[in-house]
């Protein structure tokens, strides 16, 4: 553990940065959009128009957090899901997993937390609600199974297009562009989250409490099915980051080569 903080403590910093620019972002925009002070909500009174338009906001954010800097050295996980599934193939060392995951959950919340002190009564209004997902008018059978899904897609598109030359230098692009679609069309469903950390964020200042489960529970299913599926029809799995193609450290490809040599060496006990 101590070992992991004195060598890897600016990737985990990164990672609480990520995803807390990614939680303000949603926060500023949802105030721009659905705050009924806002210019927007009476210049563009159609909701879909305005779902639309946040979807490629938070899309376009996604994709300037995997492209820059941070994000190509961290990975720019942002999600306990996402993280996990890679823990899961392998590809993460524990505590890694471990100190990315505190990483995310921190982040979220000062993302919001942040908003919050700033904007106040705005973050707080109903119609934004502090961002937070909620299930649908269709309850939360429908917003776990689509939850599930949306979840299942992303990794899906990460794994394929990350495991193809031709593809995986715009593995980010393709992950922006699934959250912009998510939030265009599913969002009414879930609310559009595939994340616990952004959702525990958005939760903890209204306390909402009563379906946080879905949300905990259904990304991370649909991410393991997702690369379970994977694995049916490609020869292993990618590294654990939306752009490898740069000269930034790996601590991902540093742990992959640390286990084949302890695999390796002669020494090791049978």
């Amino acid at each position: 553990m101590v070992e992991a903080l004195k060598k890897h403590w600016p990737e985990y910093l990164m990672e609480a940065a990520q995803i807390g620019l990614f939680m303000v972002s949603a926060c500023v925009f949802t105030i721009f959009l659905y705050h009924p002070c806002s210019p927007v909500v009476r210049a563009i009174p159609k909701e879909f128009v305005r779902r639309l338009l946040s979807g490629s906001a938070m899309g376009l954010t996604l994709i300037a957090i995997v492209y820059s800097p941070w994000g190509k050295r961290s990975g720019a996980h942002m999600n306990p899901a996402f993280t996990f599934t890679f823990w899961g193939l392998g590809k993460i060392a524990p505590w890694d997993a471990l100190f990315y995951v505190a990483a995310q959950f921190a982040g979220g919340i000062a993302g919001v937390g942040m908003v919050a002190l700033a904007a106040q009564s705005r973050l707080a209004h109903p119609a934004v609600n502090y961002v937070a997902t909620v299930p649908g008018q269709l309850g939360a059978g429908a917003a776990f199974a689509a939850e599930a899904g949306i979840s299942f897609i992303l990794m899906a598109v990460v794994l394929f297009s990350a495991n193809r030359p031709h593809l995986a230098s715009k593995t980010g692009l393709l992950a922006g562009a699934c959250v912009a679609a998510f939030i265009t069309f599913e969002s009414p469903l879930s609310g559009m989250s595939m994340n616990p950390a952004r959702s525990f964020g958005s939760a903890l200042f209204p306390h909402l409490w009563d379906s946080l489960w879905i949300y905990f529970v259904a990304p991370p299913l649909g991410m393991l099915a997702a690369a379970g599926a994977c694995l049916c029809f490609q020869r292993g799995a990618p590294c654990a980051k939306y752009h490898h193609q740069n000269s930034f450290r790996c601590i991902f490809c540093e742990f992959q080569a640390g286990h084949k040599m302890r695999q390796t060496s002669p020494d090791r006990e049978c």
